[in-house]
């Protein structure tokens, strides 16, 4: 009768481990796309604060922020969209709406002042939402997050951004760069 229960148990424990491993598959490697988007040129979305300067005009330069539905409010013009464009997209969208009866030849510049955030979210010190730099690794944003806890499995996360106006999660290397706007997940490792 030991022997039953004994084959009983060991039976639930191999059940209990291929339902945990097939637990892991539930995300697949990050697709190309997702490594493609961090080497394309910074797209604006919500969050990020710009320093836009038009030259002569001081009345004009200052700081801007890119609202929840993804434009700018610009002296003069009005409200400017500004989601997906790149830097340069921008200028030349603020400078044409400047020319249209405000402006003869308006020299606009943009940069960022700050990025929006990335999020760093599971197994770390101390997660939450924190400033996102330029060349900012996986493992930079955790380290800013108070590094793995205990139970954070150290070998990859996933990542979950925005790619083209889609949502896309993937599994990526600690060694690979983070993107402004970024939810990092760091799972808990299993042994």
């Amino acid at each position: 009768m030991q022997s039953s229960t004994s084959g009983h148990v060991f039976a639930l424990a191999v059940a209990a481990v291929v339902a945990v491993l097939a637990g892991c598959t539930t995300y697949k490697p990050a697709p190309k796309a997702f490594h493609e988007a961090t080497i394309q040129p910074y797209t604006l979305d919500a969050g990020d604060r710009l320093r836009i300067t038009v030259f002569e005009q001081a009345g004009l330069t200052n700081t801007y922020t890119v609202d929840q539905a993804g434009y700018i409010a610009f002296p003069l013009v009005g409200q400017v969209p500004a989601r997906g464009q790149t830097l340069q997209q921008l200028e030349g969208v603020v400078a044409q709406k400047l020319k249209q009866g405000y402006l003869r030849d308006p020299d606009v510049s943009i940069e960022v002042d700050r990025y929006r955030s990335v999020f760093v979210m599971g197994e770390v010190g101390q997660a939450g939402q924190y400033s996102y730099v330029p060349g900012m690794t996986v493992q930079n944003a955790i380290a800013v997050a108070g590094g793995f806890s205990s139970r954070g499995y150290q070998g990859n996360v996933d990542i979950t951004r925005k790619i083209n106006g889609d949502i896309v999660t993937g599994r990526v290397s600690i060694s690979d760069p983070v993107m402004a706007g970024d939810t990092i997940y760091v799972r808990e490792r299993l042994f």
